[in-house]
């Protein structure tokens, strides 16, 4: 398979995303905000408070499961007054969830004609002992916009799921790719000659998907993962997975997370991929462990958060996994003799074309020179978009782009409709290919079942469902004594100790099982 690649999701001004998810629906005006408003005990307190957000013009977008509080949508003035109401306990922002979205031949204990990703060796998921054959007494609940159902990788029989509690869509379509992907992470099949593996390939672990994103918006709120947690225990969730995450704490979630743990439920969600030290919201919740991401030579990745709230580390670069039937994209280069190893342009139109190779610079202004040939640009200055938009206004035929710094990327076109397709290269490529000008370059992208991502997204579902994998062999541990064990035999990197990039270190199954072997569930 060639490699294909999405771009990093990044935490920016509150953790935008380039994989931009839930359907956010009308735009609010300028003086509306979105609350949960916590009403105090009883059923009379309950009606006077629901009465007083009636009467202030509020309009309540979700019940919070359990009773006891609504998620409203009222002017910021109203909130003020609702505040000093006798019946209302609290009222909080409701705040935002967002998305944050190498290969190695097969081998024994896999068929063959698969390509295993990396991360699944990295983690150790193929030296337990009969592997995953004890994986059907535990259950892992996906939070994040669906599953691609009828993928020739992935699960069938052994899903279930709740529809977009949003009213989005249901939860066996993924228009946005990012839930197959974790999904295909934790359990895509160990089936001869198709795809990948995942860390639970035997179809025993049962799945269960709560969608709470959409196909063409960007975000979810707390109520909603608040309700979507709740659907995961009421479905029999022993692990939560949560590849989603935002820069506000919300009291009525971490109280649901902290109810979780109470009830013996694991729950995991990603650090963030801003590069920076802010905490991210489910993943900072002391209930939750954060995930952080490294790379195939467990080097930290320079996108994943940093802060004492990262717990543990998984592979979260050049992840590849499956994404719905025919949505990925796959990458071929070519030029004379030399075959390269290119990246994707997401939003890149498929199509195979070839044609001499010309140097266009920056890709900062028109030039009809590379009329008909294929522009090699070097990045900098300008947007993607419009690197690829001033190759296809001169008549140039596809573009590739390649890196400023040391290695290869992944690029996006940010929604911008382009008609020639374009792709990346690294930085050692371009400077190869800088030297091949006039030669012929064939450049194609092509549909496929299968992608590589990159994200604390990524990272978050190897601990998920090593989580599963360790814990299916000691059932009668707690979900707490599960994620201690996990830390205490996590394979420690970068500062001795916990440290603020890899909390404890790289997840390890087998390191966990023998652990636990040893000395009992949670030492």
């Amino acid at each position: 398979m060639t490699k294909t690649s999405f771009p990093v999701s990044r935490l920016c001004a509150g953790l935008g995303l380039a994989f931009a998810l839930l359907g956010a629906g009308a735009a609010h005006a300028a003086d509306t905000t979105r609350v949960i408003v916590s009403f105090k005990p009883g059923s009379q307190a309950a009606q006077l408070a629901r009465a007083a957000i009636a009467k202030a013009g509020g309009k309540i977008k979700l019940e919070i499961l359990g009773g006891g509080a609504v998620a409203v949508e009222l002017s910021s003035g109203a909130v003020a007054a609702l505040k000093k109401h006798s019946a209302i306990d609290l009222i909080e922002e409701d705040a935002k969830r967002y998305p944050l979205a190498s290969t190695e031949p097969s081998g024994p204990p896999y068929k063959p004609g698969q390509l295993v990703p990396y991360g699944i060796k990295l983690v150790q998921a193929d030296q337990m002992p009969s592997h995953d054959s004890l994986a059907g007494n535990r259950k892992v609940c996906i939070i994040d916009s669906g599953y691609g159902l009828g993928h020739e990788d992935l699960p069938t029989a052994t899903v279930t799921g709740d529809d977009d509690i949003g009213g989005a869509g249901p939860w066996s379509v993924d228009g946005s790719h990012h839930g197959t992907h974790v999904a295909g992470t934790i359990a895509a099949l160990n089936n001869k000659n198709k795809g990948v593996v995942g860390v639970l390939p035997r179809n025993k672990v049962k799945l269960h998907i709560v969608k709470v994103f959409g196909d063409d918006g960007t975000w979810a709120y707390s109520s909603t993962l608040a309700n979507a947690a709740k659907k995961c225990q009421a479905a029999g969730a022993n692990v939560i997975s949560m590849s989603l995450g935002g820069p506000l704490p919300n009291a009525t979630e971490r109280k649901t997370f902290d109810n979780l743990k109470a009830a013996g439920i694991l729950s995991i969600a990603a650090a963030g991929n801003g590069g920076n030290t802010q905490t991210s919201y489910p993943a900072g919740y002391g209930a939750v462990m954060s995930v952080a991401a490294l790379d195939e030579n467990k080097a930290w990745a320079t996108f994943s958060q940093r802060n004492s709230d990262v717990e543990i580390a998984a592979p979260g670069v050049s992840v590849l996994s499956t994404v719905p039937m025919g949505t990925g994209s796959e990458t071929a280069l070519t030029v004379g003799a030399i075959t390269y190893a290119p990246g994707a342009m997401d939003g890149s139109p498929q199509g195979t074309v070839a044609a001499p190779l010309a140097d266009f610079g920056l890709g900062d202004a028109i030039d009809t020179s590379v009329s008909g040939k294929v522009c090699l640009i070097a990045r900098g200055n300008i947007a993607f978009s419009e690197k690829v938009l001033n190759c296809q206004n001169s008549g140039g035929v596809a573009a590739v782009v390649f890196n400023n710094v040391a290695g290869g990327f992944a690029g996006t076109l940010g929604g911008v409709s382009t008609t020639i397709p374009s792709l990346t290269a690294s930085d050692t490529e371009g400077a190869s290919m800088l030297g091949q000008l006039g030669e012929t370059a064939t450049v194609a992208v092509t549909a496929s079942n299968y992608a590589f991502f990159d994200g604390t997204s990524m990272a978050t579902p190897h601990v998920s469902a090593v989580a599963a994998l360790v814990w299916s062999y000691f059932p009668t541990c707690t979900g707490e004594q599960i994620r201690i064990s996990l830390n205490n035999s996590a394979l420690d990197l970068g500062t001795a100790g916990r440290d603020v990039k890899f909390g404890y270190g790289l997840v390890q199954a087998k390191s966990a099982y023998d652990r636990i072997t040893a000395l009992g569930c949670g030492n």
